[in-house]
């Protein structure tokens, strides 16, 4: 991932000079437990261990005529070594190493994003709690339907954002293996043994059973968690810019001082972090179709996925710890205007209450089909006549007055009733 969308924490967790470090550490843990097991002397591990090195450019150049980065990367290594170093790699394969250490990369990762995941839950539960009762106009298909609460729309993004938290721990709980069983995954040089007490060591569990390589559904499953939870930021971006526009603004993402929206126009203040995290999603959720297609290998084992999964992982983590950073930022910081709320809840002149007025006339013992032609032969005066309203129609409707008096009418254009079941709302949620 380039820069302009990385952070350093992560970002470094898939550099190369980090991926040769967690090599190396992959390799002294493999070298402990042979040791311990009689293969060679202490006084050899130590010399392992108080000499094992590499340089990364060291490592390009070999790769360079070798074309290949593992036996680089132990050339290297043993060239700081010296003799010993013969012991480093011993009965074990390329990808026990390379598998073992690209799960260690995703675990680390993986615990990085669960810790920016749980303070933009931290975020959005306060402004949950915060917005409870600001009532704004709640939207089907994009069109004014019946009143909501600004907290209730961060309700939903706190119960999503809860089951995301729940699937992450469950992705790295797949991925957190390895596996030491060598060529085509028989144990023919290595004991399950030592694989089981090295991959202790690691903080991994051993692999039960694998080829040359760890199966590839189980980084599929993280990337499909991956791709879910950079959908989760999506929607709540979508919803920000949505109640940005300039019609209504009733939000509006943090607008920083100094802060220019356009090389053109002096005046714009544009949704841009939330529409970057939208872009990103995008990204994310295209690579996650990269780890299906990298599940499929020839027999024991080709590395038809590597290339692909060297991309896709490192870019789609380090993407998705950058949007949350960003999510976090917005909701800090959102922008909330009441008073546009209240002048949009009003936009359609008292049309939020036609299902009140619908189940109003119903009760009063008339047929919902006839009701229903009522109400939405007046709501359709109320589209096409601009001074009227919906309260003002139903006054003068002879049908209307005959079933309903005047105290039952403004029962049904009261706004609490539609709000008297929020508090329930938050309890399931453990919000209040």
């Amino acid at each position: 991932m380039i820069d302009r969308y990385s952070n350093p924490g992560i970002a470094r967790i898939w550099s190369l000079e980090e991926k040769y470090a967690i090599w190396l550490e992959v390799e002294l843990a493999v070298c402990r437990a042979w040791q311990r097991r009689g293969l060679f002397t202490a006084d050899e591990l130590l010399e392992i261990e108080k000499k094992a090195a590499f340089d990364v450019a060291r490592i390009l150049e070999i790769e360079n005529t070798v074309q290949h980065d593992v036996i680089a990367f132990l050339t290297n290594v043993k060239e700081h070594i010296g003799p010993a170093g013969r012991f480093v790699h011993y009965g074990l394969t390329s990808s026990d190493l390379g598998d073992t250490a690209l799960c260690l990369q995703l675990v680390r990762s993986i615990d990085i994003i669960k810790e920016r995941l749980s303070a933009l839950i931290d975020c959005v539960r306060e402004a949950a709690l915060l917005y409870k009762d600001q009532v704004m106009v709640g939207r089907t298909h994009g069109i004014h339907g019946e009143p909501v609460t600004l907290g209730l729309k961060f309700a939903h993004f706190y119960a999503e954002l809860l089951r995301d938290q729940e699937r992450l721990l469950r992705a790295r709980e797949v991925v957190a293996v390895g596996k030491f069983s060598g060529a085509v995954g028989t144990f023919s040089n290595i004991d399950p043994d030592l694989e089981e007490e090295v991959c202790s060591i690691l903080g991994l569990k051993a692999d039960p059973v694998t080829t040359q390589v760890i199966n590839r559904d189980r980084h599929a499953e993280l990337m499909s968690t991956v791709g879910i939870v950079a959908g989760s930021l999506d929607h709540m971006a979508q919803e920000i810019r949505l109640l940005q526009k300039t019609e209504g603004r009733e939000v509006e993402e943090p607008f920083a001082s100094g802060q220019k929206g356009s090389s053109a126009m002096p005046h714009k203040r544009n949704p841009v972090i939330c529409e970057r995290i939208c872009g990103l999603a995008r990204v994310i959720q295209s690579n996650v179709q990269v780890a299906y297609r990298n599940m499929p290998l020839w027999h024991e084992r080709d590395i038809s996925h590597s290339s692909a999964e060297r991309v896709v992982l490192a870019d789609s983590l380090i993407a998705l710890d950058y949007i949350l950073t960003k999510m976090i930022y917005v909701v800090k910081n959102l922008h909330v205007y009441p008073e546009n709320m209240d002048r949009v809840l009003g936009l359609t002149r008292g049309l939020i209450f036609s299902q009140r007025l619908l189940l109003s006339l119903i009760d009063s013992g008339l047929e919902r089909e006839a009701a229903y032609d009522i109400v939405q032969r007046l709501s359709m005066q109320v589209w096409e006549q601009a001074d009227r309203s919906l309260r003002e129609l139903a006054d003068q409707d002879s049908e209307v007055q005959e079933r309903l008096s005047a105290h039952r009418l403004n029962e049904v254009f009261d706004i609490a009733p539609f709000l008297r079941n929020v508090d329930a709302i938050y309890q399931r949620l453990r919000l209040i």
